[in-house]
């Protein structure tokens, strides 16, 4: 019964609106965003990589690329429902699945939704982590797809930290947030080499790692 209120579309509507409102709040700063956003204008694909720990502070945001119908992989769990409608709520579409739940499938449906509408969002380390750890679907979803990696960072001036596997953490009202751009990151071309997929996936994790609170 709890599960299926919480999960209703009522409820998701009320968690949007408040997550819209108490974002209001923030002082809010976005850095380097002008080179992946040109790049998107002028034809190219672009995958937006977060860390779990950040992702709240992404939500209300990015309802600004809402026109570019982007996609984000969200998994099937109890709680990736109530994360997709709120996504949803903030003109993001979804596409449901994860590492371990329906990943393969979720991961064609991001290339063909890539292909055609060229932006979307990846969660690298999550639903379950361990934290700041790139998963391997990442990689997969660049080379297909031809899409450029735009790692994302949010730092806040005042925030509350939970002690979960990720360090999760939400800006308190009024804090100054910052969003950063990391530069684009391509996925070298595929090649014989073995350890070609573990070359990129640990390259894209070298490269965000640092920005983990």
């Amino acid at each position: 019964m709890k599960k299926r209120l919480f999960s209703s579309p009522a409820f998701v509507w009320l968690i949007a609106q408040f997550i819209r409102v108490y974002s209001w709040t923030f002082r809010l700063t976005l850095e380097n965003e002008r080179e992946w956003h040109d790049y998107l204008e002028q034809g190219g694909r672009v995958i937006l990589c977060s860390w779990h720990q950040q992702f709240f502070s992404f939500i209300r945001p990015f309802r600004r690329y809402r026109t570019y119908h982007p996609a984000l992989m969200i998994s099937r769990s109890a709680d990736g429902t109530i994360i997709a409608g709120i996504a949803n709520q903030m003109g993001w579409q979804t596409v449901r699945g994860s590492s371990s739940r329906g990943g393969l499938k979720a991961m064609q449906g991001m290339i063909r939704h890539l292909t055609e509408h060229r932006l979307g969002g990846h969660v690298v380390d999550g639903p379950r982590g361990p934290i700041g750890v790139v998963k391997k679907g990442i990689v997969h979803m660049a080379r297909e797809s031809g899409a450029m990696l735009v790692p994302i960072y949010a730092e806040a001036s005042n925030a509350w930290t939970f002690r979960s596997w990720d360090r999760f953490f939400i800006p308190k009202p009024f804090s100054r947030v910052c969003i950063r751009f990391g530069d684009m990151i391509q996925v070298a071309p595929e090649n014989d080499a073995p350890d070609w997929l573990e070359q990129q996936r640990a390259l894209l994790e070298t490269a965000m790692r640092p920005g983990l609170i």
